[in-house]
């Protein structure tokens, strides 16, 4: 607390050139704001994203003066990077869990628990070794690094998350990329804390590792889920199934998610649990006791519209920290790194766990390639740096940039022919399934060898 009031005195001190220009930044985040309402409906069939647009806007605008005087470095305010990443990561599984109707089952989640279970430790052993061989970092340095980078990004993958409502058994990959962003955020976190213990120890022994798996494995999961299902179920009571006069849906009013997310935040935390975990459970247990009430798109579409809105702040934040030199820096061992990372690692490890699953090849293929790598990543570095010392601190922040800055670019680019051509695919197979003829693009090399119907059940060899 005294590190944030510290850095947040350190902002203040601008504050006199900051009120020089009130009514221009006022006018300047009006139009941003408007700017991300609009931008969905103008690029949503063209080859962009909104993070893109908004990491261009900051790069520009903190490009001249004043702005370029105030552009933000992750290593001069490490506490306020964390928070503020941590807020909208929050906000994001909130949001997350909310969208998802299907139960949770091992059958249905079958896809879900092979990402998490086997790709992910998958890519975070590969990046540790990629880090020690390219990098040259230790082995703390090198499991805080890969426990950051591991997580797909809940916050900037909304372009390949599943929509409120939206045919679950159609878009797998949607859903699969939604419901790993939201629990493979909590995983990650007995990596960093390893990290940290490491740093901290000076290396790994018995005792350290003994206390890890017992303490923040054991009981962080365990305290975050019981604490998420439990204030999940709880919530879902009060919206929905108190009184018709007295139950908290009556009110309209959509910041209760906001509410909602901050209380199940804060008691896993005072439970010493994972609170990333208990968020996006409580999501899964509001949207259960919903039971298609329409509130509940109520609650989503505001958990949505908050995560938008600091999702623009915090890549105009980013968009400062390149145009201030957050990548000079970075050479040709950085670049590899995050090339290899990107292209290699993710694509690599999501293929292996999705192996013998009866899914098109197209489905699979994006499911293993679109794990976008963004704030969430932001937020497990600072936090590792702000509880240990760590190698390389400012080099690390340099590489981590370059590969948040070309995964919103690859993927914004990427995401919509790729889901426009899935669309298509699936529409074939209704037309089949209708007995009627499909002159829809040829997809033949996507197309399962089993009937339509059970290539949309996503069942396993």
């Amino acid at each position: 607390m005294l590190q944030l009031l510290s850095e947040a005195a350190t902002l203040a001190e601008q504050a006199p050139k900051i009120e020089a220009y009130y009514f221009e930044i006022l006018f300047g985040l009006g139009a941003m704001i408007l700017l991300v309402a609009w931008m969905p409906i103008v690029i949503k069939k063209l080859p962009l994203s909104l993070p893109i647009v908004c990491v261009a806007i900051g790069f520009v605008l903190f490009s001249f003066e004043p702005f370029s005087t105030w552009a933000p470095h992750p290593d001069k305010t490490p506490t306020l990077v964390e928070r503020a990443a941590e807020l909208i990561v929050i906000v994001s599984l909130m949001g997350g869990g909310l969208k998802i109707e299907r139960a949770v089952a091992w059958r249905s989640w079958n896809v879900t628990w092979r990402l998490l279970g086997i790709a992910m430790p998958l890519t975070i052993l590969l990046v540790m070794l990629l880090g020690n061989q390219l990098l040259g970092l230790g082995l703390a340095t090198a499991l805080l690094f890969a426990g950051s980078l591991a997580p797909t990004d809940p916050v900037l993958a909304g372009d390949v998350q599943i929509e409120h409502d939206e045919n679950e058994e159609e878009a797998e990959a949607k859903f699969a990329l939604t419901s790993e962003a939201g629990l493979n955020d909590a995983l990650a976190f007995p990596f960093i804390h390893l990290a940290i213990a490491i740093a901290a120890a000076g290396s790994l022994t018995g005792s350290v590792f003994a206390d890890w798996v017992l303490s923040d494995v054991l009981w962080k999961l365990s305290a975050g889920l019981v604490v998420g299902a439990a204030l999940g179920w709880l919530v879902g009571i009060i919206i929905y199934r108190l009184p018709s006069g007295t139950r908290l849906s009556k009110t309209g009013d959509g910041f209760i998610a906001l509410g909602a997310t901050l209380v199940v935040y804060t008691a896993a935390e005072f439970a010493h649990g994972y609170g990333f975990l208990a968020v996006f459970v409580a999501g899964l247990m509001i949207r259960r006791a919903a039971q298609g009430h329409d509130f509940n798109k109520r609650l989503h579409d505001f958990a949505d519209e908050s995560e938008r809105l600091l999702m623009m702040l915090l890549l105009l934040l980013f968009g400062g920290m390149i145009a201030a030199g957050l990548l000079e820096g970075v050479g040709w061992e950085e670049i590899t790194f995050a090339a290899v990372m990107l292209l290699v690692i993710r694509p690599l490890a999501g293929w292996i766990s999705l192996i013998g699953v009866q899914r098109p090849k197209l489905e699979l293929a994006i499911i293993s390639f679109f794990g976008i790598r963004g704030l969430g990543s932001v937020y497990y570095l600072s936090y590792g740096f702000n509880h240990a010392t760590f190698d390389y601190e400012y080099s690390l922040w340099g590489t981590l940039g370059l590969i948040i800055a070309a995964s919103i670019f690859m993927h914004g680019v990427l995401v919509t022919p790729a889901l426009n051509r899935l669309h298509r695919h699936y529409k074939k197979l209704r037309i089949v399934d209708e007995g009627g003829q499909s002159d829809a693009d040829d997809d033949s090399a996507v197309v399962p060898t089993r009937s339509p119907l059970q290539a949309r059940q996503g069942t396993t060899a």
